[in-house]
């Protein structure tokens, strides 16, 4: 009984994979009588162009954050209350590894493209977030083989 999920978290990136991530999250968390969240993480605007901006880039960051809170009702609105979607500005792992220790998550589970060589094996933000976790992390293998 004690290895019994109670709280499990699942990562997206809003692509069309997100809907298989989250399928095999719901299951375990229904299988559990568990709690499930949802979240996707932005990265900061200053972030990605290093600072460099010279000007206010709070109104696309606004609009950012909108689209992605619009785009993860369609994926999960059906299957997760929106008081459990979760849209956040940072560093994926950071923000995933945060947000599971503040709200007793444990299980994370995030989507994974199976490219070549260990180090490729789960992505940057997929290895990030099992690095640092303090709970169980679950890869889901998504994107078609015809990709590889």
């Amino acid at each position: 009984m004690s290895n019994e999920y109670r709280h499990v978290l699942v990562a997206v990136d809003l692509t069309k994979d997100s809907h298989k991530v989250l399928e095999r999250a719901m299951q375990i968390a229904d299988r559990n009588e568990a709690k499930l969240s949802i979240m996707h993480t932005l990265e900061p605007l200053g972030f990605a162009y290093g600072g460099d901006i010279p000007m206010d880039l709070t109104s696309i960051q606004d609009q950012l954050d909108e689209h992605a809170k619009q785009r993860l009702a369609e994926i999960a609105d059906s299957h997760v209350a929106r008081e459990n979607q979760h849209v956040v500005v940072g560093m994926p792992d950071t923000e995933i590894h945060r947000f599971s220790e503040e709200n007793d998550v444990d299980l994370i589970v995030v989507g994974s493209h199976g490219r070549h060589g260990f180090a490729l094996l789960l992505g940057s933000t997929s290895t990030g977030v099992l690095h640092g976790a303090q709970c169980d992390v679950l890869a889901v293998r998504v994107g078609a083989k015809s990709e590889e």
